[in-house]
C-alpha cells in the first residue's frame, strides 16, 4: 500500500529545543494509525509539520507525496484536522461556526448532502448549535470541530487528542464515526495519550518518545514484546512450574498465575490441558504495558519525586 504520510529523519528545533529528533513515520492508505505518547513527546509538532504550519529543520516529510511546507494549500483540500484544544469565534453560534469551517473545506451551505450530514452529526453528538461560541464548554467547542471535520468527506484525517473534553458517551460516538470514515476508504492519524482509545480503534500504532519513534507496528506485532498473563484455579504453584517458558509463577487468592512470552502461549495450551486445569484465563498484554516499556522510567522518576 502507498504511504499517505511519510517522514524520514525528520528534525524540528525550536531554538535549543529539539522537538523532533529523527522521526521516521509511515501511515498507509486506508489505515487508522495510532500516534501514541505523553504530552511533550512531539506528537503535535509532527502534525504541525505535516499540515505545513511549521517548517522542518531537516529531514523529509511528505503527505500524498507532496511537501507540506510548499504544497500546503493543495494538501489541505484533501485533509481534515482536529486539534486537541479548539477555539471558536465568541460571537458566532455553534451552527454558524460549523458552516464557516466546513465552507473553508469546500462545503456549500445549502447543499442537501452537507446539510443532512451536519444534522445527523449534531444529533449523534447531542450538540445544540444555537448558543454563541463564548457560552460553550471545552467539550462543546471540540464538538464544533468534530462535526465540521466529519460533515465534509476527506481523504486524510489528522486528529490531535480529538476526544479531549468529551464525556464517555461522546467518545463512543467518535469511535463509530472513525469506523465510518475508514469504511469509506479514508486514512486516519490519531494522536493520543489515551491508551484504550488507540487500542480500540487503530490498525497500527507508533509510539513516540523524545521526538523519535521507538516502536511501530500492528498490535499483534507489538504484543510479542510483552508477556501474556495466564491463570487457573488452584493453590499449588508447582503445577505451573512444569510448563515450558513459565515466568513469575505465584499462587494466591485461590489461583495459580504466571506469565508467558506471547509467542509461547499456543505451545503451552496442550500442557495446560494435560494438567486438567479449570477456570483458565489468558490475558494478552495491553498497549499500556507496551507503553510502559518505554515510559516506565519516567513514571518511576515521578513517583520518586512525589515521595
Amino acid at each position: 500500500m502507498a504511504a499517505v504520510i511519510h517522514t524520514q529523519g525528520l528534525v524540528k528545533r525550536y531554538g535549543k529545543v529539539r522537538a523532533l529528533d529523527g522521526l521516521d513515520l509511515d501511515v498507509e492508505a486506508g489505515q487508522i494509525h495510532g500516534f501514541l505518547g505523553p504530552n511533550g513527546a512531539g506528537k503535535t509538532t509532527t502534525i504541525r509539520v505535516l499540515l505545513g504550519l511549521a517548517r522542518a529543520t531537516s529531514g523529509e516529510a511528505t503527505v500524498f507525496g507532496a511537501d507540506p511546507w510548499r504544497d500546503a494549500v493543495a494538501i489541505h483540500r484533501r485533509v481534515a484536522y482536529i486539534p486537541g484544544d479548539v477555539s471558536i469565534w465568541p460571537n458566532l453560534s455553534g451552527g454558524e461556526a460549523i458552516d464557516l469551517l466546513a465552507r473553508l473545506r469546500g462545503a456549500k451551505r445549502h447543499d442537501r448532502g452537507y446539510t443532512a450530514e451536519k444534522e445527523r452529526l449534531m444529533e449523534a453528538f447531542q450538540f445544540d448549535p444555537r448558543k454563541k461560541g463564548r457560552a460553550y464548554s471545552k467539550g462543546n467547542r471540540q464538538k464544533v470541530a468534530l462535526i465540521a471535520a466529519l460533515a465534509v468527506p476527506a481523504e486524510l484525517y489528522l486528529f490531535d487528542e480529538p476526544t479531549s473534553g468529551l464525556d464517555p458517551l461522546m467518545e463512543v460516538m467518535f469511535r463509530r464515526e472513525i469506523a465510518r470514515v475508514k469504511a469509506a476508504g479514508a486514512t486516519v492519524l490519531l494522536s493520543s495519550h489515551i491508551l484504550s482509545e488507540v487500542e480500540r480503534l487503530c490498525d497500527r500504532v507508533s509510539i513516540i518518545r523524545a521526538g523519535r519513534i521507538v516502536e511501530s507496528g500492528t498490535l499483534a506485532d507489538l504484543r510479542h514484546l510483552t508477556r501474556t498473563e495466564v491463570s487457573f484455579e488452584g493453590t499449588d504453584a508447582s503445577a505451573a512450574a512444569v510448563i515450558a517458558g513459565a515466568h513469575d509463577v505465584v499462587a494466591e487468592d485461590g489461583r495459580v498465575s504466571f506469565t508467558l512470552d506471547s509467542d509461547q502461549v499456543a505451545a503451552a495450551l496442550p500442557e495446560l490441558a494435560l494438567l486438567q486445569v479449570v477456570g483458565l484465563r489468558v490475558n494478552p498484554p495491553s498497549l499500556e504495558e507496551l507503553f510502559l516499556r518505554h515510559y516506565g522510567d519516567d513514571l518511576a522518576a515521578l513517583e520518586g519525586n512525589g515521595r
